[in-house]
């Protein structure tokens, strides 16, 4: 059996589980590698996965003898079969936080499941320790990222829009990987002040401030970075700013490590915010793998603590309504004495 669902059946033994049902297709491909719809059954022998007829040979293809998983079709399972899946079962457990109210009441109807009880984020609480293929992938994600960064360094010019950059950077990754991560955030000038600003048909001016936010995924495994950069020159008023942000965000570098609460690290860039008068409207990090917000959350909101293998962000920013923002983010490595930056592009004043 692959090592991914051992430990779960292990953890499941801990926890009192004689069954589960996993139906987050994130997370089935985290155990399995399978990206195609179906649902994850583990009874107490076997490991089953029922999915629709047009994905059978695809499934196939991807699962090995290794694997231990064996597939249905659907449309081949009758009632019959369903009831017997978790017969003996005292307690199967459901992904509370993706399941409906309505799923689970059809979970308890077909597979007649005594006691159908939450799993309190097992799955991804595991997924936030990366393995080295996992780390590997990032890894190559990032890379491909900085290239991008270097490109749209020399691609970007005066009187292009935010619109053009953001689909010269999908292009960019489309032709490299398997895509972006999350919808390119391209935002100028007074748009800059919105941190997830959408792109617009507004053109980039001489002397303009651009935010980039941008990642791709390489075998599903997402990368994140965002740049601040400037055309022309750095305006006066703008240097405070961005000397604040990046003050804040080489320092958590520094911080982070095997062991250093969550909590801690946001609480050190709040207070030096506001003691410059500003504040920290959003999280400072996240956790980045096959999602790209995923846990940990580096917030004053959540006190966890960081791990080795850990893959996250640490994306301070400042804005400032009406008239601009800086955000400058690294998707890093947490190591047990540090952490290692895998997005690697240069966060000084940045001006083209």
């Amino acid at each position: 059996m692959n090592s991914k669902l051992q430990w779960l059946r292990n953890t499941m033994a801990s926890l009192d589980l004689q069954g589960l049902i996993i139906s987050n297709p994130t997370n089935i491909k985290y155990l399995t590698n399978i990206d195609a719809e179906g649902v994850l059954l583990l009874t107490r022998k076997e490991n089953i996965y029922i999915t629709d007829g047009r994905y059978i040979e695809q499934v196939h293809s991807i699962l090995t003898l290794y694997d231990e998983i064996i597939v249905y079709n659907i449309s081949d399972v009758s009632q019959e079969d369903n009831e017997n899946f978790f017969m003996f079962c005292e307690n199967v457990g459901f992904e509370e936080n993706y399941v409906t109210y309505a799923k689970y009441k059809e979970f308890i109807r077909k597979y007649k499941i005594n006691n159908l009880v939450e799993t309190e984020h097992i799955i991804e609480k595991q997924r936030m320790i990366k393995d080295e293929e996992e780390i590997s992938n990032l890894q190559k994600a990032c890379e491909i990222t900085d290239n991008c960064f270097d490109y749209l360094l020399i691609y970007i010019k005066p009187g292009m829009t935010e619109k053009q950059i953001a689909n010269e950077i999908e292009e960019y990754y489309r032709q490299r990987t398997d895509g972006v991560s999350f919808d390119p955030i391209v935002v100028s000038g007074e748009n800059t002040s919105k941190p997830h600003g959408v792109p617009t048909d507004r053109k980039i001016l001489k002397n303009d401030i651009i935010t980039i936010d941008m990642g791709c995924k390489v075998n599903g495994y997402c990368s994140d970075m965002t740049r601040t950069i400037f055309v022309g020159s750095v305006p006066e008023y703008i240097k405070p700013v961005y000397n604040l942000v990046l003050k804040n965000q080489v320092q958590t570098l520094e911080q982070m490590k095997d062991g250093v609460s969550t909590r801690l690290l946001s609480k050190m860039v709040e207070n030096d915010f506001k003691l410059n008068g500003y504040d920290l409207i959003h999280s400072i990090g996240h956790g980045v793998g096959l999602d790209i917000h995923e846990a940990p959350y580096i917030s004053y909101k959540a006190d966890s603590q960081l791990r080795e293998n850990m893959i996250v962000t640490d994306e301070p920013g400042i804005y400032i309504p009406g008239k601009f923002g800086v955000r400058i983010e690294d998707t890093v490595q947490i190591t047990k004495f540090g952490c290692i930056s895998l997005t690697k592009s240069e966060k000084n004043y940045i001006v083209i």
